[in-house]
């Protein structure tokens, strides 16, 4: 009787947890939208900037003052060698994101952050050399043809605003792939993974947006008619950024890798729909079917994942199973999908 009131109160924490972090992911991309498209400030590295700011306030009150979450220490030297060069990825992810939102819709921009995985397994295979079984490359199929699909088919297609989510995506996979190699030794939770990057990032952006935004933003201080609630929800949106970095935080620790899995792609469903119902973008039924594609395939995949991982931990503790050859090593993919979207 008591496991099980204690198997409700789990199940009731995680589903708790996921509809908070749905909460505040699909919130922030909404409003990031809402900026570029409603505000009229068309300044994504600005609205970038601003992001990184208010984690890295956000990020000093929870470690220093609230003490929510220990502080991970980092030694000067790392933190040049190995936080540095892990944020200048970080902040081209980021910056990225939030310049394909200007120029394509939510649905769109999306569909295609869904194509991460197979960037980051095409990218440990031709540049790391690392080989996986047939499994992967199989549930990468319908991934690749759902966004080939979407691609072909949106309406209101963008090159440069493309262009821009599918370098992001490139970005996402190096930062992943990187994490494996510089932060090693480094147990870093999403709050310290804030706490030391987005100072460097910010330090990184705020030039450029300086030099190439600077005069536009200013422009659109003396121009724009409601100059006070436009910077308000501006604020609010780096705000709830790094709130979404606790939110994170507690579904990671409130649910498992498969349930974060599957959450992570309706997640994207849910920002779909609630992007459309706010700004109606036009989309067509064979657009809606290739996002509905690509978000199967990534289920599956993760699902693939699962199973190769736990094939071989049986492997490793001697539960059997067949064992492959040291030289063709088949290899699981690294993953981003135990940190999700920061900042």
């Amino acid at each position: 009787m008591e496991d099980a009131k204690m198997g409700n109160a789990a199940t009731i924490r995680a589903v708790l947890a996921i509809l908070q972090w749905w909460g505040f992911n699909v919130t922030v991309i909404i409003i990031n939208k809402w900026i570029f498209q409603k505000l009229e400030f068309k300044f994504p590295l600005t609205v970038s900037c601003v992001h990184f700011i208010c984690s890295s306030i956000g990020a000093y009150i929870a470690i220093k003052v609230l003490k929510t979450k220990p502080l991970i220490e980092v030694a000067t030297e790392d933190r040049w060698r190995r936080i540095f060069p892990m944020s200048f990825v970080f902040c081209i992810n980021i910056v990225l994101g939030n310049v394909s939102l200007r120029y394509i819709p939510v649905s769109f921009m999306q569909t295609i952050k869904s194509f991460t995985p197979a960037t980051t397994v095409i990218l440990q295979w031709l540049v790391w050399r690392k080989y996986f079984e047939w499994r992967i490359w199989a549930s990468l199929i319908p991934i690749v043809g759902g966004i080939l699909l979407t691609s072909v088919t949106e309406l209101s297609f963008n090159t440069f605003g493309f262009c821009a989510a599918m370098v992001g995506c490139l970005a996402t996979s190096t930062k992943t792939i990187l994490a494996e190699s510089l932060l090693h030794g480094y147990k870093f939770d999403s709050i310290n993974t804030v706490y030391y990057m987005a100072p460097f990032a910010t330090m990184i952006l705020s030039v450029p947006a300086m030099v190439l935004e600077g005069s536009g933003v200013v422009s659109w201080l003396y121009t724009y008619e409601s100059v006070g609630p436009a910077l308000a929800i501006i604020v609010t949106s780096g705000v709830l950024a790094f709130c979404l970095n606790f939110s994170i935080f507690y579904v990671i620790h409130s649910t498992t890798a498969v349930t974060f899995n599957v959450a992570g792609n309706l997640k994207v469903a849910v920002a779909v729909l609630v992007s459309w119902m706010i700004f109606r973008n036009p989309i067509s039924a064979m657009n809606a079917v290739g996002c509905a594609v690509t978000l199967v395939g990534c289920t599956f995949y993760g699902y693939v994942r699962h199973l190769i991982s736990q094939h071989q931990a049986t492997v490793a503790t001697g539960g059997g199973g067949p064992r492959t050859p040291r030289g063709r090593l088949e290899m699981l993919p690294l993953t981003a999908e135990k940190q999700g979207d920061k900042i």
